[in-house]
């Protein structure tokens, strides 16, 4: 019997049935998704929450406005049903606005849709905004007024449009592309409506516009949630390149041979300090490089370590340059690690505590190769280090040189031969 029953009525209300459950289906599984969502914060939860009970209401206005119409005419509580749905459409756009831009008030936007719900309300006595006579049959409102929820959805969509125009022109547009398709689509609602006329529909085009709108704003909303996360993982990154770059035994080294500078000869004593001051002012501006620098800035900051290097060593350390080229880019402090690594276990490490570093570049038909070889003890590149240390500034240059610019480092070495690190830059 239960079974008939349902028959039945699916029957007689599968075409209400074919429009209301797809919508309403979609806005409780997004419901359900922001409330179970730990990733977007806490404004954005609370506005898509708000946005989801107003779509729910509006849909559920739409089917009852349609049950009015084609039912027994209930004049009064279809004014009042239909009310609802003029006054509540502009404040879901509004709330697509606030998305977008969450820092502000709008109170502009507050104020019409306010003004658009009062000349609603009103029109539930007085026919000003539409007018729906005894016979049930649904009119326009006095002149221009018939069309005042039209007119305040249309200046919020192309404040809509504006805004997004704004705060994503002209370095962010990919990011701009799912509002204004929301917007496009709502236009296009808007006219499809309108070409229904007076004929009855159990969910309007507007309503399921909005119901795919708050849909794609939740993924866009995710999809800015996972730019802004790795863009926090690319600022950590140059962070913790810029720390590993000022490595504590270079900073204790600098330090103790300024001050026997500053007793023995304080005119040099002065001058290590102005470079390094200038050494550390460029690792700090490198945080702000997410690019590729022209290979002179990136040589010349080199030199400049190698200057208070050579300060520290007088003629234990000497160095060679062999500049074939220079018109190319490379992500900041991807030489300078090579360099250090060069002195330290080069240098430092031969016969002596002397030895040469060579800085050269060179162009082939696919690269621009930069390379930086000393003549060292070496080591045996495949086996792995077990001094019990991190090693992670060869591992910064490789993250670098890929993520930046899709180059490689590329180590060659052999016991008693020396080392060659060597960039490879795609021309």
């Amino acid at each position: 019997m239960t079974i008939e029953v349902l028959k039945s009525f699916i029957g007689r209300h599968y075409v209400e049935l074919m429009c209301l459950l797809p919508v309403a289906i979609m806005m409780a599984g997004l419901t359900y998704t922001v409330l179970a969502d730990t990733y977007i914060q806490k404004h954005q939860k609370r506005t898509m929450l708000i946005l989801c009970a107003l779509v729910f209401a509006l849909i559920a206005q739409n089917d009852m406005d349609y049950l009015l119409t084609v039912g027994t005419p209930r004049i009064m509580l279809r004014r009042v049903v239909a009310t609802f749905g003029y006054a509540v459409r502009p404040v879901i756009l509004l709330l697509f606005l606030h998305i977008i831009i969450p820092g502000k008030k709008h109170g502009w936007g507050w104020a019409l849709t306010g003004v658009n719900a009062a000349l609603y309300i009103l029109s539930i006595f007085v026919p000003v905004c539409y007018e729906i006579d005894a016979n049930n049959s649904f009119h326009g409102g006095v002149s221009v007024f018939g069309h005042t929820c039209t007119i305040v959805s249309l200046m919020l969509l192309c404040m809509l449009l504006i805004q997004t125009y704004r705060v994503f022109h002209p370095s962010r547009r990919k990011e701009a592309l799912l509002p204004v398709m929301v917007t496009v689509l709502i236009l296009l609602s808007l006219i499809m409506d309108a070409n229904v006329g007076t004929r009855p529909q159990p969910v309007s085009f507007l309503t399921v516009a909005v119901v795919i709108g708050c849909v794609m704003y939740y993924n866009w909303l995710h999809y800015r949630f996972v730019l802004e996360h790795e863009q926090a993982i690319t600022v950590g990154q140059r962070v913790q390149l810029m720390l590993s770059q000022i490595k504590p035994h270079f900073l204790y080294n600098v330090l103790n041979m300024t001050q026997e500078f500053c007793d023995a000869d304080p005119e040099t004593a002065k001058v290590a300090i102005n470079k390094f001051a200038q050494y550390l002012r460029e690792n700090m501006d490198s945080i702000g490089q997410a690019g590729t620098i022209p290979f002179e800035q990136e040589l010349n900051h080199t030199k400049l370590y190698l200057e208070i290097e050579q300060m520290r060593f007088e003629d234990a350390l000497s160095v060679r340059y062999d500049i074939t080229c220079t018109d190319f880019g490379m992500p900041a402090l991807t030489l300078e690690p090579l360099v250090e690594n060069a002195i330290r276990h080069g240098v430092r490490k031969s016969a002596g505590g002397r030895g040469t570093v060579v800085i050269s570049t060179r162009q082939t038909p696919e690269h621009f190769v930069v390379s930086v070889t000393d003549f060292g003890p070496g080591f045996d590149p495949t086996r792995v280090p077990e001094d019990g240390k991190t090693h992670v500034g060869l591992q910064n240059v490789r993250e670098r040189l890929a993520q930046v610019c899709g180059g490689r480092l590329e180590i060659q070495s052999a016991p008693g031969l020396g080392t060659t690190a060597t960039i490879l830059l795609p021309r």
